[in-house]
């Protein structure tokens, strides 16, 4: 079990540092015309309960069409994003923590 978890939150890392960095690219691109920002979409990992990943499909596009006018990004939106990515990347870190700790108490080398 500790061993899935670690996994897990491995990936949850992976996932989250992803979606910082698609924010990041749409607060660079905000005053860019034009520009259409992406959006980071969460999808579960194969196999089921194994971890979390960016779909493909989330680094695509946002729906939004903005033409040649202004950039689409809403500065709001990609700020709460951010601070929801990042807890959840210090989240995941605290899963690796534990099944670390756990792990270490299952094989105690120094017994």
């Amino acid at each position: 079990m500790s061993l899935s978890a670690l996994s897990a939150g491995a990936s949850g890392l992976q996932a989250n540092q992803q979606a910082l960095d698609v924010a990041a690219h749409n607060v660079a691109n905000a005053s860019t015309r034009g520009y259409q920002p992406q959006q980071a979409q969460f999808q579960e990992a194969s196999p089921a309960g194994s971890g979390v990943t960016l779909s493909a499909q989330g680094r695509g596009l946002a729906a939004s069409d903005s033409g040649l006018g202004a950039s689409a990004t809403d500065l709001a939106t990609e700020i709460t994003n951010s601070l929801v990515y990042k807890a959840s990347f210090d989240l995941n870190a605290k899963v690796i923590q534990e099944a670390d700790r756990r792990i270490g108490t299952l094989i105690d080398i120094k017994a």
